[in-house]
């Protein structure tokens, strides 16, 4: 995994006993003194009287604590307190980094109250042995936040990173470099700074709309410095916190050599979904500790967190060969491979095919829709996987019970989406059900191999395997089982579920239960809804299962799961972008806009096949080499 959370957070929380922290206790920095690792941190009090402001308000100061391990800490103190005429009314979000035998320690500085943008700049405490501040300055003339500095010196010069303009959004993420140490706190220094910004920027915002802050201060790792900051999606309207990650160069850390393509950590804990301000993670501190980098949040403003990086997994992530970080399923025709025909029974759609590859053949079993919105299922085979060298002329499955028969007229009805799996000598199919007027449900048939290539559709009796009342679709097993079960897919609500069953018996009072297995991905490609598309396929590096998702535009994507051989429950990859989505006019315009949906896939030779409903209309076909997206899933641990 790139990241977990430490099982006992949050490791700080205010202290009701402690005027000073009694409301808030976040935001925390860490720095290595000896043997010890020592925390500083935002605390907060509860409102009380202010002669400065000459009215009630709180007031943030910074305090200390230490630690052997870097999770217990203990003796807590205040460390720094407003006292200058720049800070007066509050020090804020610590960064602190040990350089030249000192310490150095940025904060955000409060001078006016009420608080407004241009009395919110960076000040600095600089101390010897964390006991006490030889002396403070005020750094920026200009409003900015989250000053830290790196842990060494580069090309003999001292680099900063900050953020720019925090409260005149949007902000920016900058460098700054200082031949002396005074250079910090100089005014001229930061007039000549500002003639360069442009050279100082880290452009790291994927939309405008969204915004960035600086987050910890930068690691050192033998493939280039780790920076930890704050992507807050959707900023103005719907903001989503998260924390992302780049990697600067060792020598010049104004050149970004790459970034996760997504968040590494979003709010979804109840300490960070409830709090002084909710829904929110803050990645303030981090620290190297052998193979891991310790990252110190603030949680929903309120206390402090810590979440485990796995070093070697994230520049795994971030590091990707440009082949694979923008691998993706390719089409191999320019148009739809089956369309509907004049045939009633498929006038209106055809779409969302399984496939199987039987005697040299690709087999098509795909969902028609005719004009009064029934679905049956269409078969039609392909020598090359491409090109249709038989359409049946007829369905080769229909409605037949009761679940699945119209109960309201032209509302959609039927037997949909189905998929194919081969385990001994039958054919299993898995469909949605659907009646028209009760919730979808997951139906499951079966045939003899010989009989299906015969073209002897002797399908067994349906039966329903998911609760009634209940909308549960996209369902699949395992080709063969595992560890004496059955582990079978499906989704119910907007999360894939994986049932473990010993047989494949089912009643009223046995069906599939719900388990919440992999779920959709806050800040992604993914982040509303998630289902199965194709039945897992089994590779010398795990499962391989190819997976839909719906993003915040509603525009449904593919991605990719591997999953442990032996114990599938176990995710090993899931990739960090999508590899297939809609681009072409038949997957954006149709029955339902912007799908590509797919339901079948085969291996021919080195390459795996994809078949697909594009805007729940036609069907397409892509492709792509399986060593290459086995590869890609490796660098994108889960």
């Amino acid at each position: 995994m790139i990241i977990k959370r430490y099982k006992k957070n949050p490791i700080l929380r205010p202290d009701r006993h402690c005027a000073w922290q009694s409301k808030l206790i976040f935001n925390a920095s860490p720095v290595v003194k000896d043997n010890d690792i020592y925390l500083l941190y935002r605390a907060q009090s509860i409102p009380y009287y202010r002669t400065y402001a000459q009215k009630e308000m709180d007031l943030s100061n910074i305090g200390i604590c230490k630690s052997k391990d870097g999770i217990n800490f203990q003796q807590n103190k205040r460390f720094i307190v407003p006292n200058k005429e720049w800070d007066k009314y509050g020090c804020e979000d610590p960064r602190i980094t040990k350089l030249n035998n000192k310490y150095y320690i940025f904060y955000t500085a409060l001078s006016e109250f009420p608080f407004r943008a241009s009395a919110i700049k960076i000040g600095l405490a600089i101390s010897k042995d964390l006991k006490e501040i030889k002396e403070k300055h005020q750094i920026t003339p200009f409003n900015a936040k989250a000053m830290s500095l790196f842990p060494e010196k580069i090309k003999d010069k001292m680099w900063a990173t900050f953020s720019y303009h925090t409260d005149y959004p949007p902000t920016k993420i900058c460098l700054a470099k200082f031949n002396k140490e005074k250079d910090m706190w100089s005014e001229e220094f930061w007039e000549k700074w500002y003639e360069k910004i442009d050279k100082y920027i880290l452009d790291l915002k994927k939309k405008d709309e969204d915004h960035v802050e600086v987050g910890a201060a930068p690691i050192k790792t033998r493939k280039g410095w780790v920076l930890l900051y704050s992507y807050i999606k959707d900023y103005f309207k719907n903001p989503l916190f998260s924390v992302e990650a780049a990697l600067l160069d060792l020598k010049d850390p104004t050149k970004i050599i790459g970034r996760t393509k997504g968040p590494i950590l979003v709010p979804e804990e109840f300490y960070e979904t409830s709090g002084e301000v909710k829904n929110v993670i803050f990645p303030s501190g981090a620290l190297k500790k052998g193979k891991e980098i310790y990252l110190y949040y603030g949680s929903a403003d309120t206390t402090v967190s810590l979440a485990f990086i796995d070093e070697e997994s994230l520049l795994d992530e971030i590091l990707q060969p440009k082949k694979l970080e923008n691998l993706q399923f390719k089409r191999i025709k320019e148009k739809p491979i089956i369309e509907p025909s004049e045939k009633d029974w498929e006038k209106k759609a055809t779409f969302n095919p399984g496939a199987i590859y039987l005697n040299k053949k690709v087999h098509i079993l795909y969902r028609a829709m005719s004009d009064d919105n029934t679905s049956v299922i269409g078969y039609c085979t392909s020598k090359d996987g491409v090109n249709i060298d038989y359409r049946s002329k007829k369905p080769i499955y229909v409605p037949r019970e009761e679940f699945e028969n119209k109960k309201q007229p032209n509302a959609n009805s039927g037997c949909e989406d189905p998929r194919i799996i081969k385990m001994g000598n039958k054919l299993y199919m898995f469909y949605t059900a659907y009646d028209s007027i009760n919730p979808p449900r997951i139906a499951l048939t079966s045939i003899f191999v010989d009989d299906f290539l015969k073209k002897k559709w002797n399908w067994e009796k349906p039966i329903l395997i998911s609760p009634p009342g209940t909308d549960d679709k996209d369902a699949s097993f395992f080709p063969e089982k595992i560890n004496g079960k059955y582990y079978i897919i499906h989704r119910r609500g907007n999360s894939m579920d994986l049932s473990l069953r010993k047989t494949l018996k089912f009643n009223n009072k046995n069906y599939l239960e719900e388990t919440f297995w992999v779920s959709p991905r806050k800040g992604w490609w993914d982040s509303k809804k998630i289902g199965l598309s194709t039945p897992p396929i089994k590779t010398k590096e795990g499962w391989l299962i190819i997976y839909h998702g719906i993003s915040d535009d509603n525009t449904y994507k593919v991605g990719a799961l591997l999953l442990d051989i032996k114990d599938p429950s176990k995710v090993i990859g899931r990739t960090d972008s999508p590899i297939f989505w809609p681009e072409k006019d038949y997957e954006k315009e149709g029955i339902v806009n912007n799908v590509v949906f797919p339901c079948g896939a085969v291996e021919i030779k080195d390459e795996l096949f994809i078949y697909y409903g594009g805007a729940d209309k036609v069907t397409g076909v892509a492709k792509i080499k399986t060593k290459d997206l086995l590869e890609k899933l490796k660098k994108c641990r889960c």
